[in-house]
């Protein structure tokens, strides 16, 4: 039969879980009622590990990220579904197909690996208590977690390479709620054998290791067990009992979907079996870890308490922010010895960065041959990097100098301000940036008429709009906070994260807006720069010449470098704050995406781009020549 590649189709149809007209209505408000459960409960998790102290170890912490991703999972199927059920309309684009089938199997296989990591947390705990904490140190917790994510990034990767080489016949309707991988392959008219063949290995090694993994954690800390007393046998139990169920739960149900799947013929069964692991585990995790754990449980009754002490009078009698004169900025070290490396160290790179980025705006604003949309991005996002520099280091430096640590409470709320808004800027430009890359080597011919300048603008526009927004957001809603006295900031900027932890106030509407907002301007760009990034090497793989092959991918290396810095020392810096609990470690984390991601940006595009060598080596001449 002869296959049309999918370029041409206009949509999938998700046939979802049932043509009945009368079902509909229930089936939306069922699954509406399942979403909101599900992230409520596992927001008020991550709130109150976040919020109490007594759950900063290692198990909670993995536990948080575990709550994160059942969020992310259930957002990456069920407001798609939601939104069909409502508006009638089964379809779903090609792109948005194959961005679900992927996220699903990168958030799926994160799942897997959480739990695994999370046995082994229990494992340590039970088998090897003395030596738990040196073992489940701070970083190793992050590393672990870092891992799970690069795993599951590859499988994400890999999943959307081989999706996007598949071509479809014209039955494109897909008897399911969500792009499902093995229903995408069924629907496919070209070889699916490669795909078939990497979808059981990927499956094997993603989900069989950690599932073994689990299963020899759980033997061996059976056998430690049974040589405890009957009391230390409950105690020890009662430990991994939650997280025995959440296991049981999520396999048995992954297992349950597969055998119906094999002893069935009908795939609308199959897609009511897979409600089971796909949406059901998500939204009862949360009740299996709050019901079965009392640190849990304490913790939410506290955090119940300090969502009450909105409505009522704080009893703690703090003072008002505004009624005290500055905060402090203890900086990265306390050693008056350091103080002048530090101040000679950051006025370096403070320098280079503002030299830098400014000959990249000079050379992009003399140069004619460098007036293209790629190196107006490059040059907004110079000039944002100038600013972002320049909203903490000249602080900094002034503190450093006179050795004062004080700033004062307007400069602190502006210092955030600022932050926020250039760094929001930066995440906007950067996707940017990748689409302008994904229009110019999937759409060649079609590059002038799309990125054309008033387009261009409103790109830029919006970003800073949002940005902007997003800041003044985060500022008004810390201008109702209270303070107690001790207004020690740890660190060489005034940091929103820091700010709410030192509120007497409840912070709670705070916390909530931050990860919020914070999933939203960060998870959707990111995803954006990946399926960008996953359209470009599919285009590329099809073009016959090594060099040309070269010459589209070289295009963009200068700009996934910049994007792995970013995101790669921003990742870290929340690993870090994650995984220690020193404040002073934290700041220096910090340090690699809020200056060394600005000074490097001018380099990266300087040495690896022809056209910017000739326009700074033309800009040179220039200047000399004036002289």
């Amino acid at each position: 039969m002869e296959g049309e590649n999918h370029t041409s189709l206009p949509q999938f149809l998700l046939l979802g879980l049932s043509d009945d007209p009368e079902l509909q209505s229930m089936l939306f408000g069922l699954f509406l009622s399942m979403y909101l459960i599900t992230v409520f409960g596992n927001l008020l998790i991550i709130l109150a590990v976040t919020s109490d102290p007594h759950l900063h170890t290692p198990m909670y912490f993995f536990l948080s990220n575990l709550s994160f991703t059942d969020i992310c999972l259930s957002t990456t199927t069920i407001p798609k579904m939601l939104v069909n059920l409502h508006t009638r309309d089964q379809s779903i684009t090609h792109q948005g197909c194959l961005l679900q089938v992927c996220l699903v199997w990168n958030f799926a296989f994160l799942e897997n690996c959480l739990l695994a990591v999370m046995a082994y947390d229990r494992f340590v705990a039970i088998c090897h208590p003395l030596s738990y904490t040196v073992t489940m140190s701070p970083r190793l917790c992050a590393l672990l977690i870092l891992f799970s994510v690069l795993i599951s990034v590859m499988s994400f990767l890999l999943m959307a390479l081989m999706a996007t080489h598949l071509s479809f016949c014209q039955d494109v309707e897909i008897p399911h709620f969500f792009c499902e991988l093995a229903q995408v392959i069924k629907l496919a008219c070209s070889d699916t054998f490669v795909n078939n063949i990497l979808t059981y290995t990927a499956t094997f090694l993603c989900a069989g290791i950690p599932l073994g993994g689990i299963i020899f954690s759980y033997s061996q800390i059976g056998s430690s067990v049974l040589k405890l007393s009957v009391r230390g046998r409950r105690k020890a139990f009662s430990t991994c009992g939650s997280h025995l169920c959440v296991v049981c739960l999520f396999y048995g149900a992954g297992l349950g979907v597969y055998i119906s799947s094999a002893v069935t013929d009908s795939p609308r069964k199959s897609a009511v079996a897979s409600v089971m692991y796909s949406v059901v585990p998500q939204m009862l995790n949360p009740f299996i870890y709050s019901l079965r754990n009392r640190d849990m449980k304490g913790a939410l009754r506290r955090l119940a308490a300090r969502v009450a002490s909105l409505c009522s009078i704080n009893n703690m009698n703090p003072r008002n922010i505004s009624d005290a004169e500055e905060f402090f900025l203890l900086g990265l070290s306390g050693d008056l010895e350091l103080q002048p490396i530090l101040f000679g160290l950051f006025l370096s790179i403070y320098l280079v960065t503002v030299l830098g980025n400014l000959l990249i705006i000079l050379a992009i604003s003399y140069d004619p041959h460098l007036h293209t949309p790629m190196f107006f991005f490059l040059s907004t996002l110079s000039v944002t990097d100038v600013c972002f520099i320049s909203t903490t280091i000249p602080k900094m430096l002034a503190n450093l100098q006179t050795q004062n640590k004080s700033i004062s409470y307007p400069g602190c709320l502006t210092q955030i301000c600022f932050v926020l808004l250039f760094a929001g800027l930066e995440n906007g430009i950067l996707i940017m940036m990748a689409y302008d890359r994904f229009v110019a080597i999937c759409h060649p011919l079609r590059y002038n008429v799309i990125m054309n300048p008033k387009f261009c603008g409103m790109l830029i526009t919006l970003s800073f709009l949002i940005s902007f927004l997003d800041a003044l957001l985060h500022t008004l809603m810390a201008l109702r906070l209270s303070f107690c006295p001790h207004l020690e900031i740890p660190h060489f900027f005034c940091e929103l994260a820091h700010l709410l932890k030192l509120a007497c106030s409840p912070t709670l509407i705070n916390n909530i807006l931050v990860y919020v907002v914070t999933g939203l301007l960060g998870v959707i760009p990111v995803s954006g720069i990946v399926f960008s990034y996953i359209q470009i090497i599919s285009s590329v793989l099809k073009i016959p010449s090594a060099g040309g092959k070269h010459k589209a991918f070289s295009t963009c290396v200068s700009h996934l470098i910049i994007v792995s810095l970013f995101y790669g020392t921003g990742f870290g810096v929340y690993l870090s704050s994650m995984g220690t609990h020193s404040d002073s470690k934290s700041a220096i984390a910090s340090v690699m995406y809020t200056v060394v991601t600005p000074m490097m940006n001018p380099f990266i595009y300087s040495l690896r781009n022809k056209d910017m060598v000739e326009a700074v080596r033309k800009l040179t001449c220039r200047i000399v020549s004036f002289h």
